[in-house]
């Protein structure tokens, strides 16, 4: 029998528990991700509503969702609130519109810790950029963890979450935006002119860009590594091909 006294967590973007997370899809609570470990019975309701609603549901095993509910009585199913709204790639569009620019777009290729994604945004802000995109699998979300990352930056930076990546980047083009992948293969960062309409792609932190989404970039750009070490934190590199887009644009 399940116990119907599994209640929100204290954290205000989780909940805990068959019954709650049940109500919570029922009254359109804004979810962004549900984490499951099983399929029959009540499991399967929240699976069919999660996937009714466009909810990502993630399978997880007890461990993480332990680790998610902090203690908490989970029964095998965590909720996660999304604590800020997606925009759609038109309304990222429309930024630069508004504003009578070119676009200047980051696009997220898997990144997955909600550090690094927070992080990136919080840079994306103060540069200038016009919103961010990030696919909707194996990728770090609006939670609770980037908007305290992004030091409130989240608020104000548009994010777009898409289910296909690879399609939203033709989207791109046909709107007159080049696409600048960031890896090793490249050409060097600085000798690249950044001053048109751009999207920049930041890679996973493990893999980097994927095969894929590297066959739909317009050019690749890299940054010198001087060291014994040949990678930097994805929110690193990316805040520094940020800025080499600001300044090449403040120097027109």
């Amino acid at each position: 029998m399940e116990n119907n006294n599994a209640l929100k967590d204290e954290r205000a973007d989780i909940i805990c528990g068959r019954n709650p997370v049940i109500e919570a899809l029922k009254s359109d609570a804004n979810l962004d991700t549900i984490y499951i470990n099983g399929n029959g019975g009540s499991l399967g309701q929240i699976r069919r509503l999660a996937k009714e609603k466009g909810i990502v549901v993630k399978d997880a095993d007890d461990k993480k969702l332990s680790r998610l509910a902090d203690g908490a009585s989970h029964q095998g199913v965590v909720a996660e609130g999304a604590c800020g709204e997606y925009v759609t790639v038109e309304d990222i569009l429309a930024v630069s519109q508004k504003k009578g620019t070119k676009p200047f777009i980051i696009i997220c290729d898997e990144i997955e810790d909600p550090h690094n994604l927070g992080a990136i945004i919080r840079t994306a802000e103060t540069s200038g950029a016009d919103g961010i995109i990030i696919p909707k699998r194996r990728s770090a979300s609006l939670n609770a963890t980037v908007f305290k990352t992004s030091a409130g930056a989240a608020n104000y930076v548009p994010v777009a979450r898409v289910s296909n990546l690879a399609s939203c980047i033709d989207q791109l083009k046909e709107n007159g935006v080049w696409i600048y992948g960031t890896d090793a293969s490249g050409s060097e960062y600085t000798k690249t002119d950044l001053t048109g309409s751009c999207a920049l792609v930041i890679g996973s932190e493990g893999f980097g860009i994927s095969k894929l989404i590297q066959k739909k970039c317009d050019f690749m750009i890299k940054l010198p590594m001087l060291g014994k070490i040949n990678s930097l934190n994805a929110s690193v590199a990316a805040g520094i091909f940020m800025y080499e887009v600001l300044r090449q644009r403040s120097v027109q």
